[in-house]
């Protein structure tokens, strides 16, 4: 499918002047391998993709970030890359990628792909070349030393591997099986631009970044160097421990010549490019350990680098001292303070991205909020509500629409994820007790994103008819698609009005915002206002007794309406809010 610039029918072509669609758009992120299998050997694919576009059309969204499809030897589900420019089999074939991107784009939804370009795979021809000797032309594409650092790496264990056929380390900062690519060499800069054209040609519209701030390593005279023990970096990916191996955060994260490269890859991918849609490729970055100084630099149009960011400070806040598997209470206005400072901090140049849970994130229903019966669907739509109406590009992760929970986990074989299954191997060999470090996995691990998508209620939640490659879970009985698609009462009702609430109201896409009530422990409160229209956000977000808004410092403006929210029958502005209950009030001036 060759590039085109011409809008797809019922699409009008966006200008210069006009506000980017990311600004009130709504993202929905597919893991492939979760999302729905169609040939039943229990692995999503991309026909699985395929066969539910409409589901994705009728929620509303406007893009589908695809997580990695590449080929793979799936050591880290996908993203440890061995062909940037080939479909693994196990989630079908280019063609089909194709026809993908062509029957989202006739339903007006784009395909935003998974760049990761910070590391391949150990067996992409690119690492089997530089591996193979000293003098081969590839070996500076990757990082190699006779003295390695003491890094360690976010899947444990070391960040450095061996290599008996040359007699040196090279750097992984993550799997040993994901070796780092050395960006400071022109002609791997040079590869990786060649092939993201090569997609756009190809009718992609854009690009998510994996890791990218960590492209840019920080050298001291041409070299890498050691960082203290026992010192680690707050958000630094888990697994690291400090105590034996050094931290590499400060050494990898937002590097030297970052915003360099960032500006070049706009410049030689990006300029003067247009999607079918008439758009700018549309660029997200995932940004860990980085600040809102950091971020507005990245996101500042005036700079061109990145559309958006990925940043990572509210997903730590229920981190400890030990890192993300010692798990702390949230309290509420840690939460705001967070969240408001980003807010504050690119409201005059850059652009946030609005996301409770991603692929690596455990269920925001589960993790924020309350997922038993009571409170499951309240508290669901209570978070969606307050996290879409900040000033943001709103990300939906799969299976949040219907408020998927966090699983069951019985023991550590139930698990498939590689950070926590070493994570749980290297703690109890120190001596931690296995049940607390179960309970710390059942609450964060990855692998509770990514249990099957949860369509119906039949064996296998109408995922596949195969045996699923990570089990169900259990409450697919009663917490699928099928027994919400015609409910209004549903946490699929609601967050089809709340999408539809982001695209007609313009407050949202271009209002200030201020935070109220900031040290209340149980209210969450906002405005948002534009060219006279202000809204008022207001959500309880506890299973405590009711919470008169007004008495509680909330000012709500005469006239206002409730234009939105998940109590039951009709409400006034001013009424007591219940447990995990969200309203959203409209007034003018």
């Amino acid at each position: 499918m060759s590039e085109t610039n011409h809008a797809p029918s019922g699409t009008p072509p966006e200008t210069a002047s006009e506000t980017p669609w990311w600004h009130a758009g709504v993202v929905y992120q597919v893991y492939p391998r979760s999302f729905a299998d169609s040939d039943g050997d229990g692995v999503g694919d991309l026909g699985g993709v395929i066969a539910h576009l409409d589901h994705l059309e009728r929620l509303g969204v406007d893009a589908i970030w695809l997580s990695p499809v590449y080929a793979s030897p799936m050591v880290d589900n996908g993203y440890d890359i061995s062909d940037y420019q080939d479909v693994a089999p196990e989630f079908g074939t280019l063609e089909q990628l194709d026809d993908l991107v062509a029957q989202a784009h006739q339903r007006g939804i784009r395909i935003v792909m998974d760049l990761v370009v910070n590391h391949t795979s150990d067996q992409h021809p690119w690492f089997v070349e530089s591996r193979s000797s000293t003098e081969n032309p590839k070996r500076d594409w990757y990082w190699w030393r006779d003295r390695p650092t003491n890094w360690g790496s976010a899947f444990s264990g070391r960040a450095w591997t061996f290599d008996e056929t040359t007699g040196q380390h090279y750097l992984h900062l993550f799997a040993p099986e994901q070796p780092d690519l050395n960006w400071e060499n022109p002609e791997v800069r040079g590869a990786v631009y060649a092939m993201m054209r090569w997609w756009l040609d190809r009718g992609v519209d854009g690009f998510r970044m994996d890791v990218i701030n960590m492209i840019s390593k920080r050298l001291v005279d041409g070299e890498l160097e050691d960082s203290p023990l026992g010192e680690e970096h707050p958000g630094t990916p888990g697994g690291i421990d400090v105590s034996v191996h050094g931290d590499p955060a400060p050494h990898v994260m937002n590097g030297p010549r970052i915003h360099e490269f960032l500006a070049e890859m706009r410049r030689e991918v990006f300029e003067g490019r247009l999607t079918v849609f008439g758009e700018t490729p549309v660029t997200i970055g995932e940004t860990p350990v980085t600040t809102v100084e950091h971020g507005r630099l990245y996101t500042d149009p005036a700079r061109g680098e990145l559309d958006m960011v990925f940043t990572f400070e509210h997903v730590d806040l229920d981190s400890g001292p030990g890192g993300k598997w010692d798990v702390v209470p949230l309290p509420l206005p840690r939460l705001k303070r967070v969240l408001g400072d980003w807010q504050r901090g690119l409201a005059e140049a850059g652009w946030n991205s609005l996301y409770w849970s991603n692929h690596d994130q455990p269920r925001p229903v589960s993790r924020f909020g309350d997922d038993s019966a009571e409170h499951r669907t309240a508290s669901a739509t209570a978070l969606a509500t307050v996290l879409q109406l900040h000033r943001g590009t709103a990300f939906v992760y799969q299976g949040e629409e219907i408020g998927m929970a966090n699983a069951d986990w019985a023991s550590v074989e139930d698990f498939r994820d590689l950070e926590s299954v070493n994570h749980f191997h290297q703690a109890v060999a120190a001596g931690e007790d296995p049940e607390t470090v179960l309970a710390a996995l059942r609450r964060k691990s990855r692998d509770n994103a990514r249990t099957p998508v949860q369509w119906d209620a039949s064996e296998h939640a109408g995922f596949t008819t195969g045996e699923p490659w990570l089990p169900v879970n259990a409450d697919h009985v009663e917490v699928n698609v099928a027994a919400q698609e015609d409910d209004p009462t549903s946490v699929l009702a609601h967050y089809r009005r709340l999408i539809a609430f982001r695209h007609t109201e313009p407050v949202v896409a271009l209002g200030d915002f201020t935070m109220l009530v900031p040290d209340h422990e149980r209210l969450y409160a906002f405005t948002r206002e534009h060219d006279g229209v202000t809204l008022t956000v207001v959500a309880h977000l506890t299973g405590g007794g009711p919470l008169d808004p007004v008495a509680e410092g909330v000012p709500v403006p005469e006239g206002a309406e409730v234009v939105l929210g998940n109590e039951a029958g009709p409400v006034a502005a001013t009424d007591p809010l219940g447990p995990w209950a969200v309203r959203v009030l409209r007034s003018e001036r």
